[in-house]
């Protein structure tokens, strides 16, 4: 029905744009030439302002105007090609004759496919996630050079329509279910970020995961420990955010979900800081839970006096960022395999709580974006099948370890597990990921 009411408005568009360039060659005719501005200029308002015939306002105010935002740049895309054709018959009909109407023809056809580009690229520019800064540079790139910006525009369409029907489809869907309160656990959740990142309030380290539970009922706390410190030092800062947290809910237990490094320093609260009886449940997604050989040959292979200086500058940026005693050879330094071994023989699992792992991995160095995609091929060499930065023996730990990965493709990188660029991954939906798995520690009665 969508793609009938499209196919409609774009020939209706189509004869509109050509008749009222053409009411300019009947001069003598002057009620049909005013019908038709008048007709045809409120036909042409109405298509800028609401592309669909029908509203669908069945979707949230975003993701109205990307999806009338890809319906403009579509009927662009299809009275611009089909006027091409009509103007070559026009252009042999009229130039011998009349090229003061052909030229009139012209300007006004290239007017108003102007109106209904911009109109449109800027709508979907603003609107969009998954074109990313990449295809909004390329497009931007693209459009000035011929042919090729039909392409760069035929694939901004596609990304852009796929984008508004996936969005849709989980907007109803969470509509359909946000009584059921699906992820309404007994025990508020932790979330704990991993090394070099910050829990900052306007750029979530989670992407959309947080937002996406909340609709189903979760209440969510982040960690706020430091980007870069020892395992040891975040735990202290994890141990008194639980504490905190407690005392401002008065709830019993927290339930810790945590990535990369954030898994460590969860555990070290909770095996020797005492922190297990108020920890209802740890999930810990992606951590190196035994090391990453690569982290300890890249130790023993650089110099000491290039560590100390890329740490020096990185101490010191870090501590803008607000850690108050950033230390980012003791963060890389607990990540390496030695380290994580001798740890492991201190930190014994606490009976009462659930604890869980998830990993995934990356199919080739091209499904992550940079840095991943650098040192995928070297973690690879060295500890195995991996994300990007961790190996996928390493990752598991618990009662449970889940295995996520897509049988061809991209496959699932480091940061794919946390939504850090927004993107939705064909075979993969991070957010309905996360759903299920806050449902199911519901359902455990956590």
């Amino acid at each position: 029905m969508k793609i009938f009411n499209s196919i409609i408005t774009g020939i209706l568009l189509l004869c509109f744009i050509h008749l009222y360039a053409f009411s300019f060659m009947f001069p003598n005719i002057s009620s049909l030439k005013y019908l038709l501005y008048i007709l045809g200029g409120i036909f042409f308002l109405f298509i800028n302002f609401s592309p669909n015939i029908i509203p669908d306002k069945n979707t949230p105010l975003r993701n109205r105007i990307l999806a009338e935002g890809t319906l403009l740049l579509q009927l662009f895309l299809f009275t611009t090609l089909l006027s091409v054709l009509f103007g070559i018959y026009f252009a042999y009909q009229t130039i011998p004759d009349n090229i003061t109407a052909f030229l009139f023809h012209l300007v006004l056809v290239i007017l108003m496919e102007s109106v209904l580009f911009w109109n449109g690229i800027l709508r979907v520019y603003a609107t969009s996630i998954q074109l990313g800064i990449k295809w909004r540079i390329l497009g931007v790139i693209c459009g000035w050079i011929p042919i090729i910006q039909l392409f760069s525009l035929v694939h901004i369409i596609r990304l852009t329509r796929q984008e508004a029907a996936f969005e849709k489809e989980k907007y109803l869907f969470a509509l359909k279910h946000q009584h059921e309160e699906l992820c309404k656990t007994k025990y508020p959740l932790l979330f704990v970020h991993g090394v070099f990142f910050r829990d900052f309030h306007f750029l979530n380290y989670w992407g959309r995961i947080p937002e996406e539970l909340q609709k189903y009922g979760a209440t969510i706390f982040y960690g706020n420990q430091q980007s870069a410190a020892s395992v040891a030092a975040c735990g202290e800062e994890l141990a008194q955010r639980i504490q905190a947290i407690l005392q401002e809910t008065n709830a019993e237990k927290v339930n810790i979900i945590a990535h990369s490094k954030g898994g460590l320093d969860s555990r070290y609260a909770i095996s020797q800081l005492n922190m297990a009886p108020y920890v209802a449940s740890l999930t810990t997604i992606n951590t190196p839970h035994q090391g990453c050989i690569f982290a300890d040959y890249l130790l023993d292979t650089l110099p000491k006096s290039f560590c100390d200086s890329i740490a020096s500058k990185y101490n010191a940026a870090l501590k803008k960022a607000g850690d108050f005693d950033p230390d980012f050879l003791s963060a890389v330094n607990d990540l390496t395999a030695s380290s994580c071994q001798d740890r492991n023989s201190l930190l014994s699992d606490a009976p009462e709580v659930f604890c869980q792992s998830v990993g995934s991995k990356m199919n080739h160095a091209s499904s992550g974006k940079f840095p991943l995609n650098v040192s995928y091929p070297l973690v690879k060499h060295f500890d195995g099948e991996n994300d990007g930065l961790v190996s996928t023996e390493s990752m598991k730990w618990g009662e449970d370890f889940i295995f996520i990965s897509t049988p061809t493709g991209r496959g699932i990188s480091h940061g794919d597990m946390i939504d850090l660029n927004r993107e939705n991954i064909s075979g993969f939906d991070v957010r309905e990921f996360y759903v299920n798995l806050v449902h199911d520690l519901k359902e455990r009665g956590l």
